[in-house]
């Protein structure tokens, strides 16, 4: 069986490497400890070399029996806005509103990043998200996170 470079996955791909690389190369500052005694680096040692891994096998796949070309990277720009806004929404509504509106607004916006979800489809995983991350994160692990906050 013949490998070859997925080059439509090829940009993910080096972005995982590079941040599996980044947070091996961060582990290394702590003291990584075995297995009978871990220390604090040894997970993020251990994540960020699985994910390097993972980086690998998602660039190189089997080649094409019928020897069609792949459709090369096409950056979407919209997906990338909406998910990064996603995400600072959160971080700005998660210290002055609290939970519920962070991750409401988190799982709303980037929901909306795919062309092929509605307004309808965004709110009702927002919801769902909502009401799974309450139930999780303040409930089951009782996180310090005030549900709502106004100011």
């Amino acid at each position: 069986m013949k490998f070859g470079i997925n080059k439509k996955e090829l940009a993910p791909a080096l972005l995982m490497l590079f941040i599996g690389m980044a947070t091996v190369l961060g582990s290394l500052n702590y003291q990584i400890g075995s297995l009978a005694r871990m220390g604090p680096g040894y997970f993020p040692l251990i994540l960020g070399a699985g994910l390097m891994l993972v980086a690998c096998l998602i660039a190189i796949t089997p080649a094409d029996p019928q020897g069609s070309t792949r459709i090369a990277f096409v950056p979407q720009y919209r997906a990338w806005f909406l998910v990064v806004l996603g995400i600072v929404l959160f971080i700005v509504l998660g210290q002055y509103g609290g939970l519920i509106p962070a991750t409401f607004m988190l799982a709303f916006v980037a929901t909306l990043a795919d062309k092929k979800n509605t307004f309808k489809t965004a709110i009702m995983v927002a919801v769902i998200l909502t009401l799974m991350a309450v139930a999780v994160f303040y409930y089951g692990l009782q996180m310090q996170f005030p549900l709502l906050r106004w100011g």
